[in-house]
């Protein structure tokens, strides 16, 4: 299939709208006019004649407890939140950040976006048949917000009321000033208020089942070991223009393994029938098998246009060994990456530089200028060395060896009072360095580069120990920050930056148990920067703002990046298909399988 974006204004050139008055609009984008207008027939990224049928059966690691991914507690397929709940607008991913009406048939805001309303579908119904309520709206913002996942908490700490204002619009007004709050309201999931009258929503498991109005309903699972969805035969809203072309497979199957080498097994036995592969050797070198050869297997290569986000292994600095960011300058030093690259991948793969690399949000390189260097300025004094001075990760010479960077390392530490010592390195009082890296069990590549990173290290005096834990016990280690080091990965930057950010990387989120912000990092000048993006008036001004963070989190040293793959590599049944046209996003929420139809 061709590989050709569909085209529209880079986010560089983002407009801001300067509309006046409030009034109802099918759409809404976070910096000017929505690309798609009010009579638009299908999204443009979609195929939409694509025919209904089929099946897709996908594979995850681990197991799952819990079918409400809504609340704190339990694990629940990730997948289920984007595709068994439906929101009040639905998020284009052919664009920066737009949204148009599902089941609200508009929505309203002033130029201040100091509140906003969504005025219902007449047509909105839930799975059972029953209607789509202004009540169920109201209910399910409040609960979400109070008793929900702490993702909801703080955007509904910003609304000052919630009210209904007609038979089937509702009001929520801010407190503070936000422009993205309107957008995030929007993608909130409503649920049947109905259904929970009596029952304890922040305790529901596998017995409630929510139910919601999307496209697809869950009609089989067994815990931690399927879960299956069907398409609704009388979904409410199998017309309307954004839903058009899309959710076109009649079954969506998840079956889960206890590693990743049990899945691919799965998959080249013919149980699964889709894989993303993140292993540039392993996909090089061993999808190869029968059904490839024989044209059953596709092998598809989806390109993207979005930040590279972070991977790799985060210092947990609530920890006393990883507070002296020198120490952890130390740890990134020895990190041998152009060994370990070439050695995972068999070809070198490029570094993440920063979270927002790869798009015009990264910081430039040298010091900062012009309105990036006013941000950070009042903060320079708590920013670390390279904020302003600019960053750069350190360079290895590929060889497994790498003495320059260990001896580098082993100075640095000595700065921050480590000194080698018998072979072991130690402070004053005689005390190792050491430290515990935390692993799911079954996550080869990440186990992998652990192997090789605990040899590095062993070269400047430190045995780091290794635990491998199964994934109930890793959910429930890292959602209590229960760790030194550990996996880390955040596909988080859009190429619309906004209120995420805070549940990512702000201070209050390091003291949340389940947040995002696992460095714990606290920060007065990223929690600052973060506001004043999300108030800004320009383009310039708001693209300033993402550099100037981009700059404060890759020189606070929270992570050991690794590579990043500006592809996805996708093997799939050659029943599977998707549209020529791709989203700008690629492979990413709301591509597969979305979009995607099953063709003899």
């Amino acid at each position: 299939m061709g590989m050709n974006y569909f085209a529209l204004a880079g986010i560089a050139a983002l407009v801001f709208s300067s509309a006046a008055q409030a009034e109802p609009k099918h759409g809404i984008a976070m910096y000017g006019d929505p690309a798609l207008p009010p009579d638009f027939v299908s999204q443009p990224h979609v195929n939409p004649d694509a025919p209904k049928g089929g099946a897709i059966i996908q594979g995850e690691v681990g197991g799952f407890d819990s079918l409400n991914p809504h609340i704190r507690k339990g694990r629940t397929p990730w997948q289920l939140r984007f595709l068994a709940y439906e929101s009040l607008m639905g998020r284009s991913y052919a664009e920066p950040f737009s949204l148009y009406g599902l089941l609200a048939e508009s929505i309203e805001t002033p130029e201040d976006r100091s509140w906003v309303e969504f005025t219902l579908n007449p047509a909105a119904r839930f799975s059972d048949g029953s209607p789509v309520t202004v009540e169920d709206v109201l209910w399910s913002f409040e609960t979400l917000g109070t008793i929900g996942h702490p993702r909801y908490a703080s955007t509904w700490e910003k609304v000052e009321s919630a009210e209904v204002v007609g038979e089937r619009t509702v009001r929520f007004t801010f407190n503070t000033r936000d422009d993205e709050l309107p957008l995030i309201m929007g993608l909130r999931p409503i649920l049947k208020k109905a259904q929970w009258e009596g029952k304890d929503f922040a305790e529901s498991g596998l017995d409630d089942i929510p139910i919601s109005s999307a496209p697809y309903v869950i009609t089989d699972f067994e815990a931690g070991r399927f879960v299956l969805l069907e398409r609704n035969p009388d979904y409410w809203g199998a017309d309307l223009p954004f839903r058009r072309g899309t959710d076109n497979l009649d079954q969506i199957r998840m079956e889960f393994f206890a590693d990743g080498t049990a899945m691919f097994e799965a998959f080249k036995g013919g149980i699964l029938n889709t894989m993303r592969e993140t292993n540039v050797q392993k996909w090089d070198t061993q999808y190869d098998f029968p059904a490839v050869q024989s044209g059953d297997i596709v092998k598809s290569i989806i390109p993207h246009q979005r930040p590279t986000g972070i991977q790799g292994l985060a210092f947990n600095t609530r920890r006393p060994q990883f507070q002296d960011w020198r120490v952890r300058e130390a740890l990134i030093t020895a990190f041998n990456f152009e060994f370990i690259n070439v050695t995972i991948n068999g070809e070198a793969q490029p570094r993440i530089t920063s979270p927002f690399g790869n798009s015009v949000f990264a910081m430039d390189p040298g010091p900062a200028t012009g309105k990036v260097r006013e941000l950070l300025e009042p903060y320079a004094a708590s920013l670390l060395p390279g904020a302003m001075e600019g960053y750069t990760l350190p360079v290895g010479d590929g060889t497994e060896r790498n003495r320059a960077n260990i001896r580098k390392a082993l100075s640095i530490m000595e700065e921050a009072g480590w000194t080698l010592r018998d072979g072991t390195l130690v402070n004053d009082a005689g005390d190792a360095f050491t430290f515990d890296i935390l692993l799911r069990s079954g996550a080869t590549e990440p186990q992998q580069i652990v192997d090789l990173y605990v040899s590095a290290l062993q070269r400047i005096g430190i045995n780091p120990t290794v635990t491998t834990i199964d994934s109930a016990e890793y959910t429930e280690r890292s959602n209590a920050f229960d760790f030194d080091m550990t996996w880390y990965q955040r596909g988080v930057p859009s190429l619309s930056p906004g209120n995420e950010q805070t549940l990512y990387w702000g201070s209050e989120a390091a003291d949340v148990e389940g947040s995002r912000n696992w460095a714990g990092i606290r920060s007065p000048a990223v929690d600052a920067i973060i506001n004043q993006l999300l108030v800004s008036e320009t383009t310039d001004d708001y693209i300033a703002a993402v550099k100037a963070l981009d700059r404060a989190l890759i020189s606070g040293r929270y992570v050991v990046p690794i590579w990043h793959q500006p592809i996805a590599r996708l093997a799939h049944a050659k029943e599977l298909r998707y549209p020529s046209v791709l989203p700008m996003y690629g492979d990413w929420i709301g591509f597969q399988p979305d979009v995607w139809w099953y063709e003899e």
